[in-house]
């Protein structure tokens, strides 16, 4: 035979074998969902095939786990993204226990519960929602699963379900640790997993989004022992590039927040982390931190084994509208000017999506500084006079309000209403001030894009992007300053109701948006229970243990309506740090622009299915998601939406993440809707999809809770028909 007709038999008996091969099911490519995000590239990315697009309506619920602790947690939610390791399924429940189910049956194998740690200032506890687990081996008997409750970041045995007693302290690591000593007392958690680089486990956090904030430093730990191994923060402290852009110079030591909420993204070939900043405290004003606020709302780009900075990009200067980025960014390889170039991109609230090369942090797309207004009667205020707006892909979603965008599905009345409304609110730009009258903020504080991240197939370079469309109004009212030795307790009850609570409960204390009213907690709680709830905090609430006795008493006087609490004096003598966090505004609340029936004040569609090229930055495709039933007669309205898409190489995309409850397939390729089921309780999670004993499945979590749905406890998984 000669050497080109062998070359042809031997290439025909490769392609013969390749066939064969999936035929019979293997996937060489595949590696599982090992990671929240299925994983390194964060992309919800999976190589299996067995369902597709011909098939997908043959799915059928396989499985069914159960937690059995909602009733234990008011309005809880599971929002886990679980994980699959050699057929084993990790995810957590609504009251934060870790559990491992065979990934086939769903059969329970173990439960981990957290032990509640207790000191002199109650619970030191607090029921974070928990977006996923981090796994990590060494790669022979050494399985452990890390994850944070409340402020402790544990690491459990994967195959036991015990606490791993030589890490940290007994299996736990303090969450406060390397904050510095003003962090000590304030609350500090993590709602997203941690990234493995090697054996270094790297996290940021969740802290309070006012003027108590803990700063937001990333931190690497040993995943072996728990020490620290280093620091990088995202306030600069003097000498630290970065710190020349805070006019206040101790912000360092008072200032908090620019965290990462939203997860980190880690390039393990180059060994560099991706790290997305949000805003720093408090959201709203920043009269207390002028200047451009470096390295809030950045992106930033680290060596992910000692923490240097490599590069850095700010979205957002001096940001006042909690416009921080919504998710951990994806990697992906494009196409660019005739070149392949590997990038990172990331999604943003205000429906951007920013493409950089992973090395240099140059943009692909242009970018544009554009001027926008600065004029606030807010006093001492200082805004920044241009905002960056990538050219490139265009936005995926709405980024103004005006009369014309009013709901044109509302009753006469209800719209006559709304358009009153609008013109006494500032409205009609992405940057808009804020204001006493009241500002629109759209999107919504939730976004466009939010926590659950877009999917990217690697093959093609198309992003999927779900985005909500809602508006929101927030005011900013003028908060009293501290009249030492002129208060009694129902006056400094208000006044520290408007600093700490207004911002989530409302100036009436009937809450909004995720948050719960007050109205009637007195026939719910006393003083005690009142003051030891704050101390913990719940969900979204952040523990408030950091606040002196006497200003809890003073707030649980107000809520409480204490006749004889009230009346008593109020002493107190403010500390230079008390007295920076004072500051003159609070903001009403996290307010949707509603009708008074809760109708959205704005034209639908209020959910969204975006499909971008990002070789080219132009749109492939745009849906609706979701349909809202108190529109009967209205096509396509689509839903707010919490939680993520995964797909498939097969061309599927599955997503649920609607208020509606639905669980969705989509045609990635053109996004037809093939297939949907009604869920138990709404999945307000990203689904995660794998192979157990030769059998491909897709498994979402069923928590409901937002969005005036129903807590649930369920993990449903689908498979095709036998």
């Amino acid at each position: 035979m000669n050497p080109s007709k062998t070359k042809l038999f031997y290439g025909l008996l490769l392609a013969v074998t390749v066939i064969a091969a999936c035929n019979n099911g293997s996937n060489p490519g595949y590696d599982g969902w090992r990671m929240a995000g299925g994983n390194p590239d964060m992309n919800h990315y999976s190589t299996l095939t067995q369902i597709d697009t011909g098939n997908v309506n043959n799915l059928e619920v396989v499985w069914t786990y159960h937690t059995g602790d909602a009733d234990t947690v008011a309005k809880s939610q599971i929002q886990c993204n679980s994980i699959i390791v050699n057929g084993v399924l990790y995810g957590t429940t609504p009251a934060m226990s870790l559990f491992a189910l065979d990934a086939a049956t769903g059969k329970q194998k173990w439960v981990y519960k957290p032990v509640v740690k207790k000191d002199n200032k109650g619970t030191r506890f607090n029921l974070n929602n928990n977006r996923g687990v981090t796994y990590w081996t060494d790669g022979k008997d050494d399985e452990r699963i890390l994850y944070v409750t409340g402020p402790y970041l544990q690491a459990v045995d994967a195959k036991t379900g015990n606490l791993i007693d030589s890490f940290g302290d007994h299996g736990k690591v303090e969450m406060h640790v390397g904050l510095g000593e003003n962090a000590a007392d304030l609350f500090v958690t993590a709602t997203t997993p941690g990234t493995i680089y090697k054996d270094l486990f790297l996290t940021g956090t969740r802290v309070s989004e006012s003027m108590d904030a803990a700063p937001g430093y990333i931190r690497a730990f040993d995943v072996r022992t728990g020490a620290m191994k280093w620091v990088f923060h995202t306030i600069p402290q003097p000498g630290e590039p970065g710190y020349e852009t805070w006019e206040n110079k101790d912000a360092y030591k008072l200032t908090g927040g620019a965290n990462n909420w939203m997860g980190i993204t880690i390039d393990q070939k180059r060994g560099i982390a991706y790290v997305p900043i949000g805003s720093a405290s408090m959201d709203f004003y920043g009269g207390r931190r002028r200047g451009a606020d470096l390295y809030a709302n950045c992106l930033l780009a680290l060596d992910a084994a000692t923490g240097k900075l490599l590069w850095h990009f700010q979205y957002v200067h001096h940001d006042t509208w909690d416009r921080d980025p919504s998710s951990a960014p994806v990697l992906i390889t494009v196409k660019h000017d005739g070149k392949m170039v590997d990038a990172v991109v990331q999604t943003t609230k205000q429906g951007f999506v920013f493409v950089f090369d992973r090395e240099t942090g140059k943009s692909l797309f242009p970018i544009k500084e554009v001027p926008v207004d600065t004029v606030t009667a807010l006093k001492g205020e200082k805004l920044w006079p241009t905002q960056p707006e990538p050219q490139l892909p265009k936005p995926f979603v709405r980024q103004s309000f005006t009369e014309k965008d009013i709901n044109p599905y509302l009753p006469d009345s209800s719209r006559e209403d709304i358009r009153k409304q609008l013109a006494t609110f500032h409205t009609g730009q992405l940057f808009t001030p804020q204001s006493k009258e009241g500002t629109i903020i759209f999107p919504g504080f939730d976004g466009g894009a939010e926590w659950g991240g877009p999917s990217v197939d690697p093959n093609s370079g198309v992003i999927y992007i779900n985005a909500s469309e809602m508006s929101w109004i927030l005011k900013m009212y003028d908060v009293k300053e501290a009249a030492t030795g002129k208060e009694n307790y129902l006056q400094a009850g208000v006044r520290l109701f408007q600093q700490n609570c207004m911002s989530c409960h409302g100036k009436d204390r009937k809450g909004g948006g995720n948050y719960p009213s007050l109205i009637g907690v007195d026939k719910k709680l006393n003083e005690n229970a009142f003051i030891n709830f704050i101390n913990n905090g719940r969900r979204m609430m952040p523990a408030f243990h950091h606040l002196p006795l006497q200003e809890k008493e003073a707030i649980a006087s107000y809520v409480l309506n204490l006749d004889k609490e009230q009346k008593k004096p109020f002493v107190q003598h403010l500390s230079a740090k008390e007295a920076f966090r004072s500051v003159p505004y609070s903001p009403s609340g996290y307010n949707k622009f509603l009708t008074k029936d809760g109708l959205p004040a704005i034209a639908p569609p209020w959910g969204t299915l975006t499909a971008i090229d990002l070789n080219t930055g132009q749109f492939l495709w745009k849906d609706t998601l979701g349909q809202d039933a108190r529109f009967k007669n209205v096509k396509n309205t689509g839903t707010e939406n919490y939680g993520g898409s995964a797909i498939t190489k097969s061309g599927l995309l599955f997503i649920a993440a609607t208020s509606d409850g639905m669980f969705r397939a989509f045609n990635k390729r053109n996004g037809k809707l093939l297939w949907q089921v009604k869920l138990p309780n709404a999945g307000f999670a990203t689904p995660s999809i794998y192979e157990a004993n030769g059998k491909e499945y897709v498994v979402i979590a069923c928590g409901g809770g937002k969005l005036g749905t129903k807590s649930g406890d369920s993990y449903v998984a689908f498979a095709l028909k036998k």
